[in-house]
């Protein structure tokens, strides 16, 4: 079992060749590459920076299956039963806790869908249920319980470090006779007839047969290159941390109000990490972080949880979320363009969390053969028919998938 808690420096010299080509070094490509080099494929890692320097980069990934889309749920309940088992496949530590996951419902409507989405959970083997104030109070002392219609609660929810995880999967792929390279930019997908021959780099051409993008907000740009239009925007957000506080916060779920997509939980040592999404970010690729925010979250967490509504932010974090129209993912093999081209992106923010049975899905979609969980409303072809003047992503604006933060 590897700790993960070092980057590894892969900045060797690229192969001539390689079967796959996965571009982007985050959860979900590190992921692919581990299931496809399991899979006997011989599979190569690019990542432009180090990996995990994107959307992955986040110090606390929520790892969660409480969705309203069936085949979200499905995800993510995969994705819990693999990062469960990661200390044994791939075989690295990565800091999993489950404390749940606590969704604070403001109004009668918001109680009314997530108790058609709990039913749908419950059918889909997931253990979720709607709480009253008594029990909020007693998973979390710091919500104002009366201010919100209800609750929802999944026990086996949590948090793990994306480090940890990029880094175990990355690992476990050169295990198994994959490669990775970091600070490799694609430039380019050569294709020759109705064949994908090679990827174009900043270090150099790598022929292939097949690509994957998982390139996060970056996506657009390099699956247009290919012929392939994948409507990915970035946008910032922001979290904060306390310093260690006095008295020491007891142990409480990953709690989220619903209305404000305020969201708090417990962050080493002893402290708490706070964030929020502003729904006036604008579409960019901008991560500085910004105490201009402050303001936006101190209002919510007054309106949450009174009792923190001084308490210091001792530094941040920005980071940039993948969006797409709809606000769910984008996973598939592409229609219309020569050679093979897969993809997985623009999750929205739950991309990490859904890392692990995404690796699966592409891996199964590569070899020809039915994932266990049917994908096939994420293929980008769900937008084909949509104009370009609707493809650009409101931060704050919910789509199919209602569970978002």
């Amino acid at each position: 079992m590897t700790s993960a808690r070092h980057p590894v420096d892969r900045r060797g010299p690229l192969p001539a060749r390689a079967e796959v080509v996965v571009v982007g070094g985050g959860a979900l490509g590190a992921s692919v590459a581990f299931h496809l080099a399991e899979e006997g494929v011989d599979v190569l890692l690019l990542e432009a920076d180090e990996l995990a320097s994107g959307s992955s980069g986040k110090p606390i990934g929520g790892v969660r299956a409480q969705f309203s889309d069936p085949a979200n749920v499905d995800l993510g309940n995969r994705s819990l039963e693999l990062y469960e088992d990661f200390a044994n496949r791939p075989g690295a530590d990565i800091g999993l806790q489950q404390p749940g996951y606590l969704f604070l419902l403001p109004d009668a409507d918001d109680v009314a869908l997530f108790e058609e989405s709990v039913a749908m959970q419950n059918e889909r083997g997931v253990a979720s249920r709607m709480l009253d104030h008594d029990a909020v109070r007693r998973l979390n002392p710091y919500v104002d319980a009366g201010r919100y219609a209800g609750a929802a609660y999944a026990a086996r929810d949590g948090f793990a470090y994306p480090h940890a995880v990029v880094e175990g999967y990355a690992a476990g792929a050169e295990r198994y006779g994959g490669s990775v390279r970091t600070h490799v930019t694609v430039t380019d997908v050569e294709t020759r007839g109705d064949n994908v021959v090679a990827v174009r780099t900043n270090q150099g051409r790598v022929r292939t047969g097949a690509v994957v993008l998982c390139t996060g907000a970056w996506t657009r740009e390099l699956a247009t290159r290919a012929g392939l239009d994948l409507p990915v925007d970035p946008c910032r957000r922001q979290i904060g941390f306390t310093p260690p506080l006095d008295p020491a916060p007891p142990r409480i779920p990953f709690t989220i109000d619903y209305g404000t997509t305020f969201y708090f939980h417990n962050a080493e040592p002893g402290g708490l990490l706070l964030g929020i999404a502003d729904p006036a970010t604008p579409i960019a690729f901008e991560r500085t972080y910004d105490p201009g925010w402050l303001p936006l979250l101190r209002g919510a967490i007054g309106a949450c949880a009174p009792e923190l509504v001084d308490v210091p932010v001792a530094g941040g974090w920005a980071g940039l979320y993948e969006m797409t129209p709809d606000h769910n993912a984008l996973i598939g093999e592409a229609n219309g363009v020569p050679g093979r081209v897969l993809y997985a992106a623009g999750f929205s923010g739950h991309g990490f969390l859904q890392a692990p049975a995404v690796g699966e899905v592409v891996r199964d979609l590569y070899a020809g053969r039915p994932p266990r969980i049917d994908v096939s409303g994420f293929s980008a072809d769900r937008f084909a028919a949509v104009s370009a003047e609707t493809t650009t992503t409101s931060p704050g604006r919910r789509g199919p998938e209602a569970n978002i933060i």
